[in-house]
């Protein structure tokens, strides 16, 4: 049977205190709270930063013993994009070695740009991280609708990476929800549906937006469909606006009897 990890993309946020957390929750206790309802969380910090093993040490012994994680690649591997980047993977790879060494690395997240188009130059830097994290549970996210083709999905399944089904706003060259599974492991991102603020916001307001249940429920036939293909389906909720992700991640679970 396959398995569904339901949580949110980042856990630790200060206007979930009262939405979530309870008032006077020390910043230090938020990923115990947080492990008590959900077994899998995105990290974020990540991306700013390069992940420090002696960190995730001590998140490993925060959580229960069937908790996963997902984690964000580095900006310089997706959004800062140098002619080489071996370096940095090393120093990422040596970062996140004790959740591999725990086995609870549940996916690296590669999230790409807009901006990151469909180019030889651009298939050529995917083709190289995608040989450097061999071994590694990848999953790809794109922003650019130019990346939703058969060829890409072939490529994906030959080589077992992850391709990243969205949910977004319904708006020009974005990606439209999907069921892909090209991997193992398969992926949904909830991002919300605010077109307002997609292209004007910041990494707070783009995602500001609370699912209806209907929206929610429209999902379930895709999931039944990713299930039976998938071995293991994380469903992350980045819509963390005042804790707008956790409410849809419990409507989430409830809908798929989780």
């Amino acid at each position: 049977m396959s398995q569904v990890l339901i949580g949110t993309s980042g856990y630790s946020y200060k206007d979930w205190i009262g939405p979530f957390y309870a008032k006077g929750t020390e910043a230090s206790d938020y990923l115990a709270f947080y492990g008590k309802e959900f077994n899998f969380v995105e990290l974020n910090f990540s991306y700013y930063k390069q992940p420090d093993a002696f960190m995730l040490e001590r998140m490993l012994k925060k959580v229960p013993a069937d908790f996963h994680f997902a984690i964000k690649a580095h900006r310089i591997l997706t959004h800062e994009i140098t002619d080489s980047c071996s370096q940095d993977i090393k120093i990422y790879k040596d970062g996140i070695k004790p959740l591999l060494d725990a086995q609870k690395l549940g996916a690296v997240l590669l999230q790409f740009p807009y901006s990151f188009h469909y180019t030889p130059q651009n298939r050529k830097h995917l083709d190289s991280i995608s040989t450097q994290f061999e071994g590694y549970p990848l999953a790809v996210e794109f922003r650019n609708n130019e990346w939703h083709k058969e060829h890409v999905f072939e490529r994906f399944a030959a080589r077992s990476i992850c391709y990243v089904n969205v949910d977004m706003p319904d708006l020009p060259k974005l990606l439209e929800p999907s069921a892909l599974v090209t991997s193992p492991l398969a992926y949904i991102r909830f991002h919300g549906r605010n077109k307002k603020m997609w292209w004007q916001g910041d990494n707070v307001t783009r995602y500001d937006y609370l699912y209806n249940d209907n929206e929610l429920d429209d999902w379930v036939e895709r999931i039944k469909q990713i299930l039976q293909k998938a071995k293991i389906l994380l469903i992350a909720f980045n819509n963390h606006s005042r804790g707008q992700a956790v409410v849809n991640a419990r409507k989430m679970k409830e809908l798929l009897l989780i």
